[in-house]
């Protein structure tokens, strides 16, 4: 790991300050489950490192209107430990139950998970986002099992966050903060695809810090987040499914399907959410918005599995959400 400098601000003002006008300056610390690899990889050199872990404005979870806030440092335990999340958003709490790892549940917050850096082998091992050498795609080719199998762009990798799926069906709003004011993001747009091993995958600049995420109101909706995992053991799942329904008497009135871990970022399951639309949930039902999920899947040599894994995980998590035993 290269030399740094360390601060540890306890103001978000005094973070803000500390922080630069490119990624090479200065680099965020939260549970620092991911940054600390990054560096001891190679593929994050900052000047300095901020952590965020002692400013308690960016901590907590409470009311927020009829909704919920988040802190962005509010950790996965925080998160599985609140009652008003365990009722109204079980989508979410599914999500964090698949986070397996005590110490990364204990450790890991929220915010860090919806910037953590691509898992791809590729890009950890130092060849970008897009997995290039000499201007051609390692991965189309090369060991691409668990790549991403819907196209937004030339990315391949796929999104590693476990709540953005989930944040994406609830309509969450992300504040983010710099010294010139905040702005919010929705959940949906905060995920990016990038063009260029210049660009993040996240809409969050190097002089800018995730605050805090905004739920609204679950008014009855019913949810659930279904994962295919090859073990149970500390793993990032193949696929998974983050389904929210808007009833109306027994019938659906609007519905929401985003996937996970089959694209550069949380996948909208259009065709899902309108096969899904006026029914009364069946297994038959839920089965026929599996299949729908799958349109514009174009799998690469080695994940054409996956395909089968998304109608898996939809029809799942839309029987879970229902109250149906699949």
């Amino acid at each position: 790991m290269r030399a740094f400098e360390y601060a540890s601000p306890t103001t978000l003002k005094e973070a803000l300050g500390l922080l630069g006008s490119s990624w090479a300056d200065a680099n965020i610390l939260a549970g620092g489950t991911d940054q600390i690899s990054l560096m001891k990889d190679d593929i994050h050199t900052p000047n300095r490192v901020v952590n965020i872990k002692g400013i308690k404005e960016l901590s907590g979870i409470g009311k927020a209107g009829a909704g919920v806030r988040i802190g962005a440092i509010a950790t996965v335990d925080d998160l599985l430990n609140n009652a008003a999340v365990r009722a109204e958003y079980p989508v979410l709490i599914d999500a964090a139950h698949g986070i397996r790892s005590p110490q990364i549940r204990n450790m890991g917050t929220v915010g860090g998970d919806l910037c953590q850096r691509p898992r791809c082998w590729y890009f950890r091992n130092g060849f970008g986002v897009l997995g290039m050498k000499d201007g051609k795609s390692l991965v189309t080719d090369g060991q691409n099992e668990f790549h991403a199998i819907f196209e937004h762009g030339p990315a391949r990798f796929v999104s590693a966050s476990s709540f953005g799926p989930a944040l994406v069906a609830l309509g969450a709003t992300l504040t983010i903060a710099s010294a010139t004011g905040n702005r919010k993001v929705e959940a949906a747009k905060f995920f990016v695809a990038p063009g260029s091993d210049s660009q993040r995958e996240v809409d969050l600049k190097p002089n800018e810090i995730l605050t805090e995420i905004v739920i609204p109101a679950a008014r009855g909706a019913k949810s659930a987040t279904y994962e295919v995992r090859q073990r149970e053991a500390m793993d990032w799942p193949l696929a998974t499914a983050s389904v929210v329904l808007k009833m109306k008497g027994n019938k659906v009135d609007s519905a929401r399907v985003v996937l996970g871990h089959v694209a550069a970022v949380p996948h909208v399951a259009a065709a899902a959410e309108q096969a899904l639309a006026g029914q009364t949930i069946t297994a038959d039902v839920a089965e026929k918005a599996g299949e729908a999920a799958t349109q514009g899947a174009s799998p690469l040599s080695g994940n054409a599995y996956k395909v089968q894994l998304v109608k898996t995980a939809v029809k799942r998590a839309v029987l879970a959400a229902a109250g149906i035993k699949a």
